[in-house]
């Protein structure tokens, strides 16, 4: 049965919080002369002299009313990749525990594990990139503290099944992280709407792709209130700056836009799926539920090449297990497409 105290590492229980200028005074005053900083004012623009909101309450809190959930239920992170080094830190003791996570899958899952010291265990997905439950389950030892799914996965482009993620939220009495980055572009609802049936759940979403703002680095975690104030303890006190904080704030008040852009770039990744079989060079083009097609083809590495010599960048992601020749490929604007298109149409 899951309990947090048990699995969180005893000397970030004990630890105190760094408190900070802004966490020792609340209220309104004229003069502030107690963080150190630069009174004369700032070079980069009005305001930015000053510390940020280092519990960001104000985008949390409009976060929170878009999500439907409580703003303690909510961690803001320096891009979601800040949020995966934390959990690692918050559970996990350098040379004694273990994670899990499912070939092939995002990378950053493994650098933080290895920069942590903590032991990776993996499991390759089934052929048609599911999770074997059986075989993680059997995988699972007394030392694992977290299991990390990417869903949509990257880069496979599919949801992982729900009765997978259930079966091993029910079944494993440590974290289970599951990695959102791309579900506005999938019909189907965030886990983060099922918080309350599991204690043991960690949702991680992003502001880099649907929203546009990936050159901003903003992450959300979701998790129970105990989760997220255990990540606020031990996260740098001022780690979203003003500017990301403002923008993404300004941001928010534009979901109609946002789904207008979702709605183009699915409608386009359904063109691709339809017109790239159609190409000799494609070989398959795999399910997507994200921004992005992962397509197999023939001679991977010679049309990668041949692609930059055209120039478009496209990911190589041929070396990967599961993914033997094969690109990844970002859905890109109309003309980028048609591009894209006739380019590979030409490849001999």
């Amino acid at each position: 049965m899951f309990n947090l105290e048990n699995i969180v590492r005893p000397n970030v229980l004990k630890m105190k919080a760094y408190s900070s200028a802004r966490d020792e005074f609340k209220g309104a005053a004229s003069v502030f002369i107690d963080a150190n900083e630069n009174n004369l004012g700032s070079l980069a623009g009005e305001g930015y002299n000053r510390y940020p909101d280092p519990h960001q309450k104000k985008l949390k809190e409009k976060i929170a009313d878009i999500k439907g959930l409580s703003p303690k239920q909510i961690f803001l992170g320096n891009g979601s990749d800040e949020a995966i080094d934390l959990l690692f830190r918050m559970v996990c003791r350098p040379g004694q525990d273990s994670m899990l996570h499912l070939r092939p899958t995002y990378g950053m899952y493994e650098v933080s594990a290895n920069l942590n010291e903590v032991q990776l265990d993996a499991v390759q997905l089934t052929p048609d990139f599911q999770i074997p439950v059986l075989e993680v389950l059997r995988q699972v030892k007394d030392t694992t503290k977290l299991i990390f799914i990417c869903s949509p996965n990257n880069p496979t482009g599919n949801l992982i099944e729900p009765e997978s993620i259930e079966t091993l939220l029910d079944n494993f009495d440590g974290l289970v992280v599951v990695d959102e980055a791309y579900i506005d572009f999938a019909d189907v609802p965030s886990w983060s709407t099922r918080l309350a049936e599991y204690p043991n759940l960690v949702i991680l979403q992003t502001f880099s792709k649907a929203w546009g703002m990936a050159g901003l680095r903003l992450g959300m975690a979701f998790a129970s209130e105990e989760i997220i104030a255990l990540l606020d303890k031990i996260k740098p006190p001022y780690n979203i700056n003003e500017a990301t904080q403002e923008l993404a704030l300004k941001a928010l008040e534009q979901t109609e836009q946002l789904a207008y852009m979702i709605e183009e770039i699915v409608q386009e990744r359904e063109m691709l799926v339809q017109a790239l079989p159609s190409l000799d060079a494609v070989e398959k083009v795999y399910p997507s539920d994200a921004n992005f097609l992962l397509v197999k083809v023939r001679n991977a590495n010679r049309l990668y090449s041949y692609l930059l010599e055209q120039g478009i960048v496209v990911r190589n992601r041929s070396s990967l297990p599961g993914c033997e020749g094969c690109l990844r490929i970002s859905v890109g604007t109309v003309d980028e497409n048609q591009l894209l298109f006739q380019a590979i149409s030409n490849f001999k």
